[in-house]
C-alpha cells in the first residue's frame, strides 16, 4: 500500500512539476545575478539548490534586501539556498577489491531513490516512480543516454530490476511530457538526447523476453512521433524542430531544442561566449542547446572551419549517429508490430526505416576516405570533420560490407590510440574532441566491428580501453567520465567543468567489455 501511495504522489509531482518554472523563470533578476556573480564555482550548483523557503518569500526578501549598501550576494544565497551535497558522499573506493567489486558497489552508490516528493517541492528535480542509476559527480540525476551504457553493466551484473526500473521511468516521462528530457530536471525539458530508448527495451527483452517490446509500444510510438513532429510540411531543404527534409526529399532528423536562451545550467558561460559569436544571440544559444541535446557538448562536429564555439551551427547538421538511432527505433516498432500480426503496420515502418537507410548511405558515407560523417543541410554538403559517431553505421548494420571493411581500415588509421578510439582528430580544447575519449563511443565502435567480424581489431580497442580503465583505477581509486587516449599518463580535459569521476557509462561498458573478452 506504500508503495502505491507513494507512486500516485510521484506521478502527481511529476505532472505539476512538467509545467512548473524552471529555476531562472523562478527567480529572475536573482538567477541571473547568482549565476553572473559566480556565488558557486558551477552553474550547475544553484539549479540544483533546495530553496529553504518558497520562492515568492525569497524573492521579496531579495528585492527588500537587494539595494542596502551591505547586501552579500553570496551571504543571502546561503541563507535562503541549501547547495547539493559533495558526490558520493562518504564513499571510498577499496582499490585492493579489485575493479569488479567496485563496479558492482558503485551500482548501489549511484542509485537514487525518490520518495520524499514533498521536500522536492521547489527542487528543479523531477521525481521518478522507481530508483534510477545516476551517472556520478556534478550529474545527479538520471541521464538519457548515458542510461543505456550503464544499463549494458548492469546486465552483466544481472541486475535486470534495475533496468526495468529505468525503462518504465523513462515509458514514464514519455507518457507525461511526450518525450524523453536530457535529464529529470525542469531547466532540461526543453530538449531529448540521443535516442536509446528502443535499444533499451530491446536489452530489457534479451532477459524478459518478446512480450517486453509490445509492452512499451505505445511509447516507442510517443518517441517517434516526438522526433518526426512536422516532417510531412517540409519541402526538399526545409527544417522543422527534429525534422529535415533532404534534397532528394528524404526525411531525415537533426537535433533541436525550443529555447533560444543560454542553458540555465551554463549560463555564465553561454553569456560570454555569445558576446564572441558572430551569430546573433538567439541563434547561438540555440546551436549550444541542440549541441546538449546530441550529447556532444562541444566538438568541432558541429562547428564552421575555423573550430571555435562561436561558430557553432548545429541545427544545419544532420548527424549521422542520430539518424541511426532512429533507424533502430523504426525496426523495433515495425517488430512490435510483426509481433501483433500486423503486417500492414510492419510494412510501414519497415518501409520507413529501409528509405533512412538508403538516405544515410546517400549522404553520409564519404567515399574518398572511406568513413560516414554528417550533413550540413545549409551549405548541402558533407561535413569536413570526421567523428567516431562514424562507427554508428556499422554498429547498426547499414554500412554495406565493403564499407565496414574500408571504415575498419579508416579506423584504425586515425582514431586508435594507445588508450583506445580518440574521438576526432582536432585538438580544440573542447572535451568532444582529441585527446579525449568516451565510453560510449568506444562501445558502439566496437560493437559495430564485430558486427563485420572485424574481431582482432575490435578486441584491440576493447582491450586498450579496458587496460586505460584499469590503470587509472589502481593510480586513483576511480573510474572517469572520459579518457585521453593520446597519452595515458594525462587526464582528460577540456569542456565546461572539471573531470567527473563516477561514472555510470564508464562502469557499463568497461564491464561489459571485459565480460564479452574475458578479461578479469
Amino acid at each position: 500500500m506504500k508503495r502505491i501511495l507513494v507512486f500516485f504522489l510521484t506521478c502527481l509531482a511529476l505532472a505539476a512539476q512538467a509545467q512548473r518554472p524552471s529555476p531562472r523563470q523562478l527567480y529572475p533578476g536573482l538567477f541571473e545575478a547568482v549565476q553572473l556573480a559566480h556565488v558557486y564555482p558551477d552553474n550547475k550548483t544553484f539549479v540544483d539548490a533546495l530553496p529553504k523557503q518558497s520562492p515568492a518569500q525569497i524573492m521579496k526578501a531579495y528585492a527588500e534586501q537587494k539595494g542596502k549598501p551591505d547586501f552579500d550576494l553570496r551571504q543571502f544565497v546561503q541563507a535562503y539556498f541549501t547547495a547539493p551535497a559533495a558526490a558520493n558522499g562518504q564513499y571510498k573506493s577499496n582499490i585492493t577489491g579489485g575493479i569488479r567489486r567496485h563496479v558492482d558497489t558503485l551500482w548501489t552508490v549511484l542509485q537514487r531513490r525518490q520518495d520524499d516528493t514533498a521536500a522536492l517541492r521547489y527542487s528543479s528535480l523531477l521525481p521518478l516512480p522507481h530508483p534510477y542509476i545516476v551517472p556520478g559527480g556534478r550529474f545527479r540525476e538520471v541521464y538519457y543516454w548515458d542510461s543505456y551504457f550503464t544499463m549494458l553493466g548492469l546486465k552483466e551484473s544481472k541486475r535486470t530490476p534495475v533496468i526495468r526500473n529505468m525503462v518504465d521511468n523513462f515509458a514514464y516521462l514519455i507518457d507525461k511530457l511526450g518525450f524523453i528530457p536530457n535529464g529529470n530536471r525542469t531547466y532540461y525539458l526543453t530538449r531529448s538526447q540521443p535516442p536509446f530508448f528502443a535499444l533499451m527495451v530491446n536489452l530489457l527483452a534479451q532477459d524478459e523476453g518478446e512480450k517486453t517490446l509490445l509492452r512499451y509500444q505505445p511509447q516507442l510510438l510517443k518517441e517517434y512521433a516526438y522526433w518526426m513532429a512536422g516532417a510531412d510540411s517540409l519541402a526538399p531543404g526545409g527544417m522543422r524542430l527534429r525534422a529535415v527534409r533532404m534534397p532528394g526529399g528524404e526525411v531525415l532528423n537533426r537535433y533541436w531544442d525550443t529555447s533560444d536562451q543560454p542553458r540555465e545550467e551554463s549560463y555564465a558561460d553561454d553569456v560570454t561566449n555569445a558576446k564572441s559569436s558572430p551569430q546573433p544571440p538567439a541563434e547561438f544559444y540555440r546551436n549550444v542547446r541542440a549541441a546538449a541535446a546530441s550529447g556532444w557538448d562541444f566538438s568541432t562536429r558541429w562547428m564552421g572551419p575555423s573550430g571555435k564555439l562561436g561558430t557553432i551551427q548545429t541545427t544545419s547538421i544532420v548527424p549521422v549517429d542520430l539518424n541511426c538511432l532512429l533507424y533502430a527505433l523504426e525496426n523495433t516498432i515495425a517488430k512490435t508490430y510483426q509481433i501483433q500480426g500486423n503486417a500492414q503496420r510492419v510494412k510501414v515502418f519497415q518501409s520507413r526505416a529501409q528509405q533512412r537507410k538508403k538516405a544515410i548511405l546517400a549522404y553520409c558515407w564519404d567515399e574518398k576516405v572511406g568513413w560516414f560523417v554528417d550533413y550540413n543541410l545549409k551549405l548541402k554538403q558533407r561535413s569536413p570533420v570526421y567523428s567516431l559517431a562514424g562507427a554508428y553505421p556499422l554498429s547498426f548494420e547499414i554500412a554495406t560490407p565493403t564499407q565496414a571493411t574500408r571504415a575498419a581500415t579508416y579506423m584504425k588509421a586515425n582514431f586508435l590510440k594507445p588508450g583506445g578510439l580518440v574521438t576526432t582528430a582536432n585538438t580544440s580544447g573542447q572535451q568532444w574532441d582529441a585527446p579525449n575519449a568516451w565510453a560510449p563511443l568506444q562501445w558502439m565502435a566496437v560493437d559495430g566491428l564485430e558486427h563485420y567480424n572485424q574481431r582482432e581489431l575490435a578486441r584491440t580497442v576493447a582491450t586498450r580501453w579496458i587496460d586505460l580503465n584499469v590503470s587509472v583505477f589502481q593510480q586513483t581509486g576511480k573510474l572517469m567520465e572520459k579518457y585521453n587516449v593520446l597519452d595515458t599518463h594525462l587526464k582528460a580535459g577540456g569542456g565546461e567543468y572539471p573531470l567527473q569521476d563516477g561514472f555510470g557509462w564508464t562502469n557499463g561498458v568497461l564491464l561489459k567489455m571485459m565480460d564479452q573478452y574475458k578479461v578479469e
